[in-house]
């Protein structure tokens, strides 16, 4: 199964927008203090961020890794040497299709998608999007990459083997998720109850109810699609035959998912709590939950290793769990504020996207 995340982060907030959604986001991803919520609400505009900022390429055995500020993507190849692309203006999220060992990046300041040989390590096209371009992801079986655009009703669809784009009338997206063995490609909005679902045989746009509003991330696995609900202690599991939702009671905002297949487990980073909670994929039931020194926003597992990063953002340290002894093993230092993390399953090497002026830091593992 090939399926393609881009969870959103923290999106560029116009006075118009929700003061709602600009608090909660203000709390998960720019790590202020609950007393400082207030101050940072009435702000007419704040940072843009994305969790897909960093990714590994398993077709390769490179990490990318976007720089925002400088325009550019630093590309570390297998051997530790980092390769910088210049891409547009103001780079947000990165996909890669292992298959076709190309990597697209959105380019948020030049309303653009920068296509990057990722053998030659070079930019090879720019192709133009509807608005500002903001989650990515790719269907390898289709070769087709799927871009949302900021505060826009129009999704992107980039055909990889010519480049040209065409768009599809599907609404704003904060977060996509592609599964290629269904042919279906899943949208998600932060102000929404519902998912909107795209039929890539048809272009045919549907909704799927979510349970709740403030939809974060999701993943599937099997025939279940599992959703948080940030706003308050719940994960959705949607039965997508069915369309049945079972609420799963987890720890207070839960954000991140991310599933250990070794074990057919999923794991919930519960950022008010602190904690993580883990799901037992054949009942629907948490397991256990492991708590940890820091508010979680992201997650990464090493399924060889039975590791799991949980990136701190507030703290600025990755906390590292032994998922089968189901315990915090240790807690580093991460960099600036670490939003999001990959893994290299080829070296086990681990890295994490910053805020500030370093883009990404290679932790220092024990």
């Amino acid at each position: 199964m090939n399926l393609s995340v881009s969870p959103h982060g923290l999106r560029q907030i116009t006075p118009s927008s929700s003061q709602e959604r600009l608090v909660l986001m203000v709390t998960i991803l720019v790590t202020c203090l609950a007393a400082h919520l207030g101050a940072q609400a009435s702000a007419a505009s704040s940072g843009l961020i994305n969790s897909s900022d960093i990714v590994y390429a398993r077709g390769t055995g490179k990490v990318y890794a976007v720089d925002t500020a400088n325009g550019s993507v630093s590309i570390i190849l297998p051997a530790g040497r980092v390769k910088v692309v210049k891409t547009g203006p103001g780079p947000i999220s990165v996909a890669v299709n292992n298959r076709t060992r190309m990597a697209y990046v959105a380019n948020a300041g030049s309303e653009s998608v920068s296509v990057i040989d990722g053998v030659a390590d070079k930019v090879i096209a720019t192709v133009p999007t509807a608005a500002r371009p903001y989650a990515i992801a790719v269907d390898e079986l289709t070769d087709r990459v799927y871009v949302s655009n900021t505060f826009s009703n129009k999704l992107n669809v980039i055909d990889g083997k010519t480049n040209l784009a065409s768009n599809i009338q599907a609404g704003s997206a904060d977060a996509i998720l592609v599964d290629s063995e269904e042919a279906r490609v899943y949208l998600l909005g932060y102000e929404s109850d519902k998912l909107t679902v795209l039929d890539t045989k048809t272009n045919a746009v549907t909704k799927l109810p979510a349970g709740a509003l403030h939809l974060w991330s999701a993943i599937k696995t099997r025939d279940t699609l599992y959703v948080t609900h940030v706003q308050d202690a719940t994960v959705a599991a949607i039965n997508l035959d069915t369309q049945a939702i079972h609420e799963i009671h987890t720890g207070s905002m839960p954000d991140a998912l991310v599933e250990d297949r070794s074990t057919g487990e999923v794991c919930v980073a519960n950022y008010q709590d602190g904690s993580v909670s883990i799901i037992d994929e054949r009942s629907a039931t948490v397991l256990t939950t492991v708590k940890t020194p820091g508010h979680p926003q992201a997650l990464a597992v090493d399924v060889e290793k039975g590791l799991l990063y949980a990136a701190n953002t507030r703290e600025s340290t990755v906390s590292i769990i032994d998922l089968h002894e189901l315990r915090v093993m240790k807690t580093i230092n991460a960099g600036s504020h670490p939003y999001a993390i990959a893994v290299d399953t080829g070296t086990h090497k681990v890295y994490a996207a910053n805020m500030g002026g370093t883009p990404f830091t290679l932790l220092s593992l024990p």
